[in-house]
């Protein structure tokens, strides 16, 4: 599997079950016991891996079900530091309405970030070839506020939590993962802070045995985004990241940049984005062969895998599946014709 053509995977989140949304909403409001909670959870990530499977994807995950809205529920998991009052409750939804916690201490992650536990499941679960996403650091940082004396700044912060973000790594990699994604869409937002999360990014991974991808990415909450969408500016700087895949979204708009590999030659893998996860129609096959195609003029097919754009959290279940089916039927299309070439 691992020298398959074009293997397909997903960024990491799958789309929720209707039935889940209500059941989430029950456990919010007290009216469900633990074991009720965790039955639910295993149901979710079932469904996520025979979706995955059903679509022929090749690199499988757990759909990131036990996790809400991709990192709101990891700062639960961090002691010293307590939950802000949200200032605007009132719709549009948007980012700024997700939850915001100030450091009151030093940061701590007493019994892990959760991760791991999702691996041994879903290994459980299946023989397959897995992918298990982490979220980075730098992208962690983004929800807690600096309390200007233990930690002055995001990057002070992003420091403390690249430590706990290791630990997780090297228990990860203890436990049999050997293709891990960070998830560090934030870099992409904020273009600014280049060198630090560089630092930070390489000082996480360092040492670790695992192939590494990361994950950039303009935001997808309520399928909005949250950062100019482009990626040249962090080029060629970020090929210095230690990271053997770069996973970046292109259909969504409209391929621009597709050339990346061309103006900034290098020998990284890219996961390139081919599918819309913020848009409400499942693109044809051949719209989707067509995107492959295009990125195969300036990346060699032994390093290109395919992905859609983001996570499927945001998307209807009734959407993601045929969406994620017609991209494994477009790469069987371009495949068979590198094939026969």
């Amino acid at each position: 599997m691992a020298d398959k053509l074009l293997p397909v995977t997903t960024v990491g989140s799958y789309a929720w079950p209707g039935w889940f949304y209500l059941v989430m909403a029950a456990a919010e409001r007290g009216e469900m016991g633990s074991q009720d909670i965790e039955e639910a959870l295993n149901d979710a990530v079932e469904i996520a891996l025979q979706d995955q499977i059903a679509a022929g994807v090749d690199y499988l995950t757990d759909g990131e079900m036990r996790r809400v809205d991709f990192i709101v529920s990891f700062p639960k998991r961090l002691g010293g530091i307590r939950e802000l009052p949200q200032a605007r409750r009132l719709p549009p939804d948007g980012h700024d309405q997700r939850p915001k916690y100030a450091v009151e201490a030093e940061l701590t992650c007493p019994e892990g970030l959760g991760i791991v536990e999702e691996f041994r499941y879903l290994r459980r679960r299946t023989s397959a070839p897995l992918k298990v996403a982490v979220p980075g650091p730098h992208t962690l940082a983004g929800r807690l506020a600096p309390d200007g004396k233990l930690y002055k700044t995001r990057e002070e912060i992003a420091w403390a939590l690249s430590a706990i973000v290791r630990c997780e790594l090297e228990a990860l990699v203890k436990v049999g993962a050997d293709f891990i994604q960070l998830d560090e869409p934030s870099i992409a937002c904020y273009k600014e802070n280049l060198p630090s999360f560089i630092n930070i990014f390489n000082e996480t991974v360092q040492g670790i045995d695992a192939k590494f991808a990361v994950h950039l990415c303009f935001g997808n909450f309520r399928a909005r985004p949250i950062g100019l969408r482009t990626y040249a500016p962090l080029f060629p700087d970020l090929l210095d990241l230690k990271a053997q895949q770069f996973v970046l979204e292109f259909a969504n708009r409209e391929m621009a940049e597709a050339d990346l590999w061309q103006r900034f030659p290098n020998d990284r893998e890219l996961a390139a984005g081919v599918v819309d996860v913020k848009n409400h129609i499942v693109e044809p096959v051949e719209t989707i062969a067509e995107r492959i195609r295009l990125m195969l003029k300036y990346v060699q097919p032994e390093k290109l895998s395919l992905v859609p754009d983001c996570g499927f959290s945001q998307t209807p279940r009734f959407l993601a599946f045929p969406k994620l089916r017609n991209l494994v039927k477009a790469a069987d299309v371009v495949r068979a014709v590198l094939r026969g070439a």
